[in-house]
């Protein structure tokens, strides 16, 4: 059985039934919605996805500043007041 990352679950035919029920029912927190007893979907609130999206982004400036640390004796030096 998969892992679920979420308090809460349901079955995608009980989810179908009343998806607004579920979504007060759970307020803030996340829904796994089972299709044979394994996660089909999470149901989130746009506050969650806006903030998971917002990490995800923050990941990829992070490896790339790492990157460009790692490669920074090829750097050129420059003053900023040329620019």
């Amino acid at each position: 059985m998969d892992t679920i990352f979420a308090d809460y679950s349901i079955s995608m035919s009980e989810f179908k039934k009343n998806p607004a029920q579920v979504l007060r029912t759970a307020g803030e927190k996340p829904v796994a919605v089972l299709n044979h007893n394994r996660p089909a979907f999470y149901m989130v609130t746009p506050k969650l996805f806006e903030a998971l999206v917002e990490e995800l982004a923050d990941r990829d400036l992070v490896d790339l500043a790492r990157q460009r640390l790692a490669r920074k004796d090829t750097a050129i030096e420059v003053d900023v007041d040329n620019i």
